[in-house]
């Protein structure tokens, strides 16, 4: 990557195919905590080692997901994991792992993050019936 701010931005947009809000920032504020950052990243996500980078992907997902990263942040990741030939149903039974381990609350984020990615749509009860709402926090 290079030593130029914007070059480095420009690169990292071509490199992952997402650059994150706070790496803007980062960019122009403190380049070299975002350079030494980025290294870790590389390194743990990005370049090629025993896992390929659809499995990392779908990890990351997972991660995000658990953590109850923002939904722009989870569906950048859904975005990059069907750009690389994941399939819609594989990214959903990944985010449905955090069902039984972080609870409901966690898989909302990323089922509803997914939903918009996908364009997924539900079926309306015909019966009567209060509204639910979301169920994901605001």
């Amino acid at each position: 990557m290079s030593g130029d701010p914007q070059d480095y931005i420009d690169d990292m947009a071509r490199t992952r195919g997402y650059v994150l809000d706070y790496h803007k920032k980062m960019a122009k504020h403190d380049f070299p905590v975002l350079q030494a950052a980025n290294g870790l990243v590389s390194a743990a996500y990005l370049d090629q080692r025993s896992l390929d980078r659809r499995t990392k992907e779908l990890i990351f997902i997972v991660s995000l997901t658990v953590m109850r990263a923002s939904k722009g942040h989870i569906q950048s990741h859904i975005r990059v994991a069907l750009d690389l030939g994941v399939s819609a149903q594989e990214i959903l039974e990944a985010i449905e792992i955090s069902l039984p381990e972080a609870g409901v609350v966690a898989f909302q984020a990323g089922f509803d993050a997914w939903c918009e990615v996908v364009g997924a749509d539900g079926l309306e009860p015909t019966v009567e019936v209060h509204e639910g709402g979301s169920g994901a926090g605001s």
